[in-house]
């Protein structure tokens, strides 16, 4: 008689069932009604936080809940917006906020002096440099409203990454099981200018929170001078790559077709050689160019526009 092997492996267990068993997925209807909450508390109280923080009136609205694996939720995103990796102890180790780039780039024009009716719809691309700092204090803001709503214990702050683009997202390690989660879907209008931001839940964290609205905290908006000289101290603090052109002699094709190395074309000026300097393709400067002991310069004679006008150039 031949005696079964009890080491014989089992049949796994289905990992939708064994999330249900284990409080890692609930009924949908259960957990769109979470997320519709988290979207009500946003759209009341967010636009406080940014009109506290900017000055600036904000609209937010909840379009609604996605559900499944969390990295496909995450994937799944449009490719023009910004990340942020988020914990908050005694809730979730595993929270990823989402803001589109159309937000944080309109949010820098206001901030940097701009007209609501000079503003833009922004062209899809990754955030500069100090754009990502900005970003920085949007998900800030964001993050605050979480933790208020979830009223962990311990009353711990969230802890933030680095900002980072969509597909700068560091690629999910294959041993590590992904989690059942949520994504929440909030749109955010400035000036006629709709983006959109959202939280990507585990549902192991939903499922076990009651949402609170947060206490109203009406700030004055004192805070919007400060925030937005300090954004003007980075910006003008920021290095720039300068670009001059000189205008050259006009030749013929012919003579141009055979040039050898070590022919020299004149410039076209006379005297001063006026030089025209841009940088991004924006011209800020008129110069003239000359020598300083061993060295090349030239030297500002002009300004294309003014101050605020060429940090707005720049930032484009």
């Amino acid at each position: 008689m031949t005696m079964s092997n009890a080491s014989h492996d089992k049949p796994a267990m289905d990992p939708a069932l064994l999330a249900k068993l284990t409080g890692g997925l609930g009924d949908r209807g259960r957990v769109a009604k979470i997320c519709s909450s988290f979207g009500e508390i946003y759209s009341e109280f967010f636009p406080d936080v940014i009109k506290s923080e900017t000055g600036l009136d904000v609209t937010v609205n909840y379009l609604g809940c996605e559900i499944g694996y969390k990295n496909h939720l995450i994937e799944d995103l449009s490719a023009n917006v910004t990340l942020v990796d988020a914990t908050l102890r005694n809730w979730s180790q595993n929270i990823t906020l989402a803001c589109g780039n159309g937000f944080v780039i309109t949010l820098m024009e206001h901030l940097l002096g701009a007209t609501a009716d000079t503003i833009e719809e922004p062209a899809n691309r990754l955030l500069s440099i100090i754009e990502l700092d900005l970003a920085v204090m949007v998900f800030d803001k964001i993050a605050k409203v979480l933790r208020s709503a979830v009223n962990a214990a311990g009353g711990f702050e969230p802890s933030l990454s680095a900002p980072h683009a969509h597909d700068m997202r560091a690629r999910p390690q294959e041993d590590r099981p992904d989690e059942f989660a949520a994504a929440i879907n909030m749109s955010i209008t400035l000036a006629g200018i709709i983006s959109e931001f959202s939280l990507i839940v585990p549902q192991t964290a939903l499922l076990k929170t009651k949402v609170t609205p947060p206490k109203p905290k009406r700030q004055a908006s004192s805070n919007s001078a400060e925030w937005t000289e300090q954004l003007g101290d980075q910006v003008r603090r920021s290095h720039v790559t300068l670009e001059a052109k000189i205008r050259l002699q006009d030749l013929t094709l012919r003579t141009i077709s055979k040039l050898m190395v070590g022919d020299v074309i004149p410039f076209r000026d006379h005297g001063d050689v006026r030089v025209e300097v841009s940088a991004n393709s924006k011209e800020l400067y008129v110069c003239e160019f000359g020598r300083s002991g061993e060295n090349y310069m030239v030297r500002v004679k002009d300004t294309m526009n003014s101050d605020d006008e060429l940090i707005r150039h720049l930032m484009n």
